[in-house]
Order: C-alpha cells, then structure tokens, then sequence
C-alpha cells in the first residue's frame, strides 16, 4: 500500500550542451529572486523540556508493539480490531489518498523522463483555385502522414528532480496518514468495545437498584399503613423508584450505543452491533513510557512523521521554484512521412524531419517567478509551523494522560476504601435484621449504597482501560519508522516502510 519509487540514474551532460547553457546561464540575473525566505525550522524533539513532567514514571526499552491490543486479553476483541481494519471506511479512504500520492509522484518521475509520441493522419480537402492554381486547386486531394515526435527537457538544474522527490515525499506523508487512520480504527474499537463491556456492568447494577427500590417503596407503604412511617417517607421512596428507572433506561441507552458505534466502526449495519457478545472485563494494558522519549517521538508518532516528511516536501517545492529563474535546455525532433494523392506514403522522397534544440531564458516574467517562490516559501513555513505545533501537543497529550493515570489511581484507591465501608455497613445491617435488631428497609438502603460504590469502582476500572488505551495510542501504537525516513531528504526505496 505504501509507495515505493526508485531513483533513475543521473542523465549524462553533453559537453556543447553545457557550454550552450553556461553562456545562457550569463543573462539569467535579468530574472532575479530576491525578496522573502523561509526563517522557521523544524524543531526537534530533543529541544523541548519534558524531563521533569516525565520523571518518576517507570520507562521500558521498547514502544507499544504493533499488535498492542492483544495485551487487552480479550480474543473477540482481536477479531473485531482486524474485521475494522478490513471494512472500516475511513481507513480505505485512507488507503485510497495514499494510491492517489504514489500516482502523483509516479507522474512526477514520468516528467523528467524523455517523451517518444507517434501518430499517423488521412484527410482529404478540395483547395480553391482562387488560392491555388491548378493541378493542385480544383480538385479533391487525400494526404496521408505519420510521425514520431521526440521531447526531452535536459532538466540542467534539477528542478524537476526536486518536484519528484517533493511528491514522493508527500506520498510518504498520505502512506503514513493511512497509518494514523489505522491507529485512530485499533484504538477506537478497543474504547468502544471496553465501553460495551463496562455498559453491560452498569446495566446489571441498574437492574439491582430498580429492584431494591421498589421493595423499599413496598415496605415504607406497609410501614405508613402500621403507622410506624408518614407520607413524607412514600414520597421519597417513590422518587427513588424514578429515579433507578432513570437509571435502567440510561443503562439500556449505554449497551445500544456502544453496540452501535463499534458497528460504525466495523463498517457494518446497526445489526452487526447485535451480533457482539458481552465483553469480558478487559485488563488495563500495560504502559509504561519508552526511555527514550522524547527523543524518538519522532519516529513513532504517525501525525510527526507525517507532518515531517511535508516539511522536507516543501523544501523541494523551493528548490524547484529557484530553478524556474534559471535557463533550460530541450530536444526536440521529428521525423514522419507524408504524402498526397496518387502517391505512396512508404517511399524515399515521402520522408521529413525536424530537429529543434531550444533554450528558455526567463528575462523578464513581471514579478511571476518571484512571487511564485515567495508562495512556495511561505508554504514550507506553514509546514513547518504545523509540524511544531503537532510536536509540542503530541507531548503535551502524552503527559496529559500520564496525569490522568495518576489522577485516577488515587481516585481508585480512595472509591475502594468507600467500597469497603459501604461492604461493611451492609454486613452489619443484615447482622442486624438477622439477630432481629434491625429491619429489611436498612438492609435494603445499605444495600444500595453498597451497589452506588461498586458502580462508582466500575466506572474508574473503565477510565483506567480507557485511558491505558489512549496512552498506547498518544505513544504511537506500534509504528515505528526508519530514521531515514524522516531525517534524510533523498528518498530510498524502503525507508518510509515499518521495521519488523
């Protein structure tokens, strides 16, 4: 899927040719290029601060692998993430943009190449004796040609080399872009699929409330008819009941619409949703930050690479832009045979030819070239401008979820001492109604307090795989790229491809 072009070989220079052009060469300050430059640069990774956000953090050798979603533990969610890398259709268009770039570049190439056309022609026409004395005038004539045309642009200064590898760079850039649309798929599905699972807990917890809170509703009404309650109590216990079935019906919505969003997802209808069976508890992944980070990003975030290998892009657009200003050398040449009526196309006096080397020498354009090499200049200082900020917020937004993970850690350890107390406080009620000290209402309310805890523990255990998740995803998700790729600005044959 990704593209792969070869460079072609130097064309060799004919010494005549290059004194032709060296002369021409004398008369292109007519045609000058002063005016703005480029005066941002890319920023490297190594340059932004990020030591102290990052410290205390455990570090590991290796980034997320490719298959990262496999350290989830769920075998159905492997099946799914492979089906949506299959039939998603956010990602085939990917694919498709990523076919459109290897073609542009493919063009490119074919530019700098020498040009060989044929073509052959019959037509026949009566030409005016008013214009043409006779034989010729008065009459109907055929005529008959064929030709071959030859065109080869020398390309001195190797603009239209620089307009190739400006291509091929952009190719590289939609390849990888395909890449991030991968990543966007494998993390998506593994979130909603993770949202599915903790939707069935919630719905299951919201099922138990609604039953309690219609058996506190039945007991306060028995207890206002034995006199031991008031009206103010039925009221309260009957909000209860409205409001767990509030609850059951958002829990219901919660299981629809994650069904419904990983059949998106897969590229399916709302029925392929229905086919997926309850998810198991997913485990969080593991994540820990890659000791070379920051330094490496470069290589592993797909939105980096991309915007990179757009910055090297627009680099050769200036380059080609600068060669505009210069003198250019072309061979032409023609050669065919033609003929009229009553004669024979296929003889020695039929035959022509033409040979027309030419020199383009831009002198005066009205300020065409420089203003086209300004747009070209302020075009890379965008790239470059976008690819900083892509940088600074790809490491903001990995220690954005590092303070999240932190964050939810401590929430987790204080709801798990609140789920201990609200276990107790159950314990000691139903001891209570079992020893005939307490009654079934205390039960039933430290009950719900109980189910309101393990659903505020599920919640957290849900933003935990979430956002190991989201942390695998801001590291890059397993793409990892040759330093060539982005570094270098000759392209290789393999450099943009995955090492294994």
């Amino acid at each position: 899927m990704t593209p792969s072009f070869t460079p072609r070989p130097p064309t060799m220079r004919i010494v005549p040719i290059l004194l032709f052009s060296a002369l021409a060469a004398a008369l292109a300050g007519c045609a000058s290029m002063g005016g703005p430059h480029p005066a941002s640069q890319p920023r490297q990774a190594g340059q932004l601060q990020a030591t102290r956000s990052f410290s205390g953090v455990p570090t590991a050798s290796q980034w997320p692998a490719g298959d990262w979603w496999t350290g989830l533990g769920d075998r159905r969610l492997n099946t799914l993430i492979h089906e949506a890398l299959k039939d998603n259709p956010d990602l085939a268009m990917a694919r498709a943009r990523a076919r459109a770039a290897e073609a542009r570049a493919g063009a490119a190439d074919a530019a700098n190449q020498p040009q060989l056309s044929a073509g052959a022609s019959i037509s026949g026409a009566r030409l005016p004796t008013t214009l043409i004395a006779p034989p010729y005038g008065g009459h109907f004539n055929w005529v008959k040609y064929g030709y071959l045309k030859f065109n080869w642009d020398l390309d001195l200064w190797g603009g239209q080399r620089d307009a190739w590898e400006a291509a091929v760079g952009r190719a590289r850039a939609a390849a990888i872009d395909a890449r991030a649309a991968r990543l966007d798929i494998s993390s998506n599905v593994a979130r909603a699929y993770a949202h599915l699972g903790y939707a069935f807990e919630q719905r299951d917890l919201a099922h138990k409330d609604l039953d309690i809170a219609k058996k506190v509703l039945r007991l306060t009404r028995q207890r206002l008819t034995a006199g031991i309650d008031n009206q103010l109590q039925v009221q309260q216990s009957s909000s209860g009941l409205a409001t767990a079935r509030q609850r059951m019906a958002a829990a219901d919505r919660g299981v629809s619409r994650a069904r419904l969003v990983l059949s998106a997802l897969l590229g399916k209808g709302p029925d392929r949703g229905l086919q997926i069976a309850r998810p198991s508890t997913l485990t969080p992944a593991a994540v820990a930050l890659p000791s070379k980070l920051p330094a490496e990003l470069l290589g592993h975030r797909p939105d980096v690479v991309a915007a990179r290998l757009r910055v090297q892009a627009a680099g050769k657009d200036i380059a080609r832009a600068k060669t505009r200003f210069l003198p250019n050398i072309s061979i032409g040449a023609l050669a065919g045979l033609a003929s009229g009526s009553g004669t024979s196309l296929f003889q020695l006096p039929a035959r022509f030819y033409q040979v027309a080397p030419a020199v383009s020498l831009p002198i005066f354009e009205g300020g065409r070239l420089r203003a086209n090499l300004a747009g070209r200049e302020a075009e890379r200082d965008l790239a470059v401008a976008h690819y900083n900020k892509i940088l600074v917020n790809d490491l903001d937004d990995i220690a954005d979820k590092l303070d999240a993970m932190h964050a939810v850690q401590s929430r987790t350890a204080a709801q798990q001492s609140a789920l201990t107390a609200a276990r107790e406080t159950w314990t000691l009620a139903m001891q209570r109604y079992q020893s005939g000290i307490g009654n079934d209402l205390q039960v039933l309310r430290a009950q719900h307090q109980l189910l309101a805890a393990k659903s505020a523990r599920d919640a957290l255990h849900a933003e935990q795989v979430d956002l190991s998740i989201q942390m695998i995803q801001a590291l890059g998700g397993g793409l990892q790229l040759k330093t060539a790729a982005v570094h270098s600005s000759r392209p290789s044959p393999d450099s943009h491809r995955d090492t294994p």
